[in-house]
């Protein structure tokens, strides 16, 4: 199988998948973010398919900048404590499959490499 990159959110606070959830890709070369593309998690906190997968997934460093702040807002007016959180993570086999989980609440998070 060639390698590819999924993602999937976890509202801890709701106990539920984060539906609708807006998450920007991108890669980081040079020190500088190159936008790859735009997504938003179905109803299972997953997205469709993968965020990159194939010639798609190269060696390198990208970044997956997760919109809780726009998540929590939908049920709450207050202003969010966590806005846009950012995870950036390297890639050194671009054969493998590499999963990166957000779990999160209006107030934390946290991630890992996932399988």
């Amino acid at each position: 199988m060639p390698g590819h990159l999924t993602t999937h959110v976890l509202d801890t606070a709701s106990g539920c998948p984060a539906a609708g959830m807006d998450i920007e890709l991108f890669k980081i070369e040079d020190g500088k973010r190159s936008l790859l593309k735009t997504v938003h998690t179905n109803s299972g906190g997953r997205l469709d398919g993968p965020l990159l997968e194939g010639e798609e997934l190269a060696r390198g460093v990208y970044e997956m900048v997760f919109h809780v702040g726009a998540y929590f807002t939908r049920a709450d007016a207050s202003p969010p404590f966590l806005d846009e959180v950012p995870v950036r993570f390297g890639v050194c086999d671009a054969e493998a499959h590499y999963h990166v989980p957000l779990l999160v609440s209006p107030w934390s998070y946290t991630t890992y490499r996932g399988s």
